[in-house]
């Protein structure tokens, strides 16, 4: 028996999918060696953590201001105080604000690593 450097051993269960899984982001990575892939993702690997609230809130004030536009709009069609071109322009505003928030969701954020 080869002399090893590492002389403790851990062991944990998977599942049959998990395992196809391991296999599949093994070969991905290009790493033949279990061993070394599992210590290495145990080391280096990355854990993202989701935490939405603030979000949440965000999304609850953003509703808030369209329904405030939507009244705006109705009031301006009927008594004609404020332009279209101002309704068209608070529009297209909310929607890149709209845009900005759905791009901020898509990004994973990394937390801890």
């Amino acid at each position: 028996m080869a002399n090893r450097n590492r002389n403790i051993d851990l062991k944990f269960r998977v599942t049959e999918e998990e395992k196809t899984f391991i296999e599949m982001k093994m070969k991905e990575a290009g790493i033949t060696n279990r061993e070394a892939y599992l210590r290495k993702m145990a080391i280096d690997g990355a854990i993202i953590v989701s935490n939405y609230d603030e979000t949440k809130k965000l999304t609850l004030e953003l509703n808030k201001i369209g329904t405030n536009i939507n009244q705006i709009a109705r009031v301006a069609n009927t008594d004609n105080r404020i332009s279209k071109a101002d309704i068209k322009n608070i529009e297209e505003m909310m929607q890149k604000v709209w845009r900005l928030q759905r791009y901020g969701l898509s990004k994973k954020r990394l937390i801890k690593q």
